[in-house]
């Protein structure tokens, strides 16, 4: 079993580390004699916050198994008699990350998705040197969040802060295991907030700090002076893997609704209202005489949604949910996506010079791939796009999830990955918006397709 190896998000930089031993070169010290100091009652320290707060930080362990044991024929004894290979050795990769527990009751643990992704047994050390094997709740790749269960006494929990409060300038701390070294404390301010755009995570709203954080510090806390949670941290934006003063958290706003879907679910069931949304630019508001207004601005209404059958109107900029300022389309996306299925909402809409409260329900959020057997799509499988991928394409659209091979897609010239954003020149920002577009008659469809950074058109049959 090699040694572990950190585990932890990069931009622009692989996000591996390759297992191995660390190798660190120490300087030889000069020995100094310093004056002792008069007094240090009166130095600003952290400590006392670091003290109550650190022991809800753990180190986090993974195993996954090696490639070669999941292939099946290593295990036939007639395979490897026949060709005469060795007796399989058990081969596992372990990596190293951290997390934080947030019920000390119940035993619960934030991580990251990718710490814990594809591991075989997921280990916990505690700062009090305790190791643990955690259960696995529930993990939700599009916001980068996982739950993790320890059974064991004298836990310490972190309070949640809100994360909703923070302003840029504000002083936090990271905690977390860079490297696999060990608990490691750094500060900081937060740089900035709303961070999207990176096309790491489908649900996107990081907050931006410079405290230094490393590969290993993923699923680590950060958190404001006075010791509340306020974000798990996720990413670094680094040419080389390592720290550059710009690391990025997903908001505790974000984890908690997660953390408590994952409870209560098992996984996330995300929220839809129906509409194709995007930003209001200035550009935008000046040519809708809407002034200094920021929110996000409804581009299309899904005809019998739930927004459709409330009232909302394309043209509509939503300004607010349930009295909460609204910064953009990425916010009102995310803030509905993550609310449960079946709550009701209440958004305030600029609609020309008249503002309006509508209240809808949220209906549940078709992310399966679609079967269109019957259909000029016969053989290709669909599924909504994530934000990234909108992202990428410009507009929301539809992803083509598979294609069965000698199908009519296929045959069409249909690949797996292709974004379908119109369907003969009618966008389509869901999977049901192009059901409707296509029905059921094998008709002839243009289908303006995004692929390998160009859009174009591919007439099926």
């Amino acid at each position: 079993m090699s040694d572990p190896a950190p585990r932890f998000r990069t931009i622009a930089a692989s996000a591996a580390i390759a297992a191995g031993a660390l190798l660190f070169t120490v300087a030889p010290v000069v020995a100094q004699t310093l004056a002792p100091a008069a007094s240090s009652a009166n130095l600003p320290t952290l400590a006392p916050m670091l003290e109550r707060v650190t022991p809800a930080v753990v180190n986090i362990a993974v195993v996954s198994r090696s490639p070669t044991e999941n292939n099946p024929l290593y295990n036939d004894p007639y395979f490897r008699r026949y060709f005469n290979l060795p007796e399989q050795q058990p081969q596992a990769r372990m990596s190293a990350g951290s997390g934080v527990i947030v019920d000390a009751d119940k035993g619960y643990v934030l991580t990251n998705h990718h710490v814990v992704d594809g591991g075989t047994e997921i280990s916990v050390t505690l700062k009090d040197g305790r190791q643990l094997l955690a259960k696995l709740i529930g993990s939700d790749k599009e916001t980068d969040i996982a739950l993790l269960q320890i059974d064991a006494k004298n836990l310490t929990a972190i309070q949640i802060g809100d994360s909703d409060t923070l302003k840029v300038g504000d002083y936090v701390v990271a905690i977390g295991n860079p490297f696999g070294l060990g608990q490691t404390v750094t500060s900081g301010i937060v740089s900035a907030l709303g961070r999207s755009g990176l096309n790491i995570e489908g649900y996107e709203d990081f907050i931006q700090t410079d405290a230094s954080i490393n590969p290993g510090n993923s699923g680590g806390a950060l958190v404001t002076l006075d010791g509340k949670l306020i974000g798990v941290n996720t990413a670094i934006l680094s040419p080389a893997g390592a720290n550059v003063g710009i690391g990025f958290a997903v908001p505790s706003s974000i984890a908690v609704s997660v953390m408590n879907q994952l409870t209560a679910h098992g996984e996330v069931q995300r929220g839809r209202l129906g509409i194709g949304i995007q930003d209001l630019t200035p550009d935008l508001a000046e040519a809708l005489n809407l002034g200094g207004l920021r929110g996000a601005l409804v581009a299309n209404v899904e005809r019998g949604s739930a927004a459709d059958r409330a009232g909302v109107k394309s043209g509509d900029v939503v300004t607010a949910i349930d009295g909460r300022q609204v910064r953009g389309a990425t916010d009102l996306r995310n803030r509905i996506g993550l609310t449960p299925a079946g709550s009701k909402i209440r958004l305030t809409v600029k609609r020309s010079d008249d503002q309006r409260e509508i209240e809808l329900p949220i209906a549940s959020e078709d992310r399966a791939p679609a079967d269109f057997s019957g259909t000029p799509l016969d053989g290709a499988r669909q599924r909504d796009a994530s934000a990234a991928e909108s992202g990428a394409a410009g507009v929301s659209c539809v992803v083509i999830a598979s294609v069965a091979a000698g199908s009519v897609a296929d045959r069409a010239g249909l690949r797996a990955g292709d974004m379908v954003v119109a369907v003969n020149r009618i966008p389509v920002t869901s999977v049901a918006e192009l059901r409707r577009a296509i029905s059921k008659k094998a008709a002839i469809a243009a289908l303006e397709l995004f692929r390998d950074g160009a859009r174009f058109l591919l007439v099926i049959r």
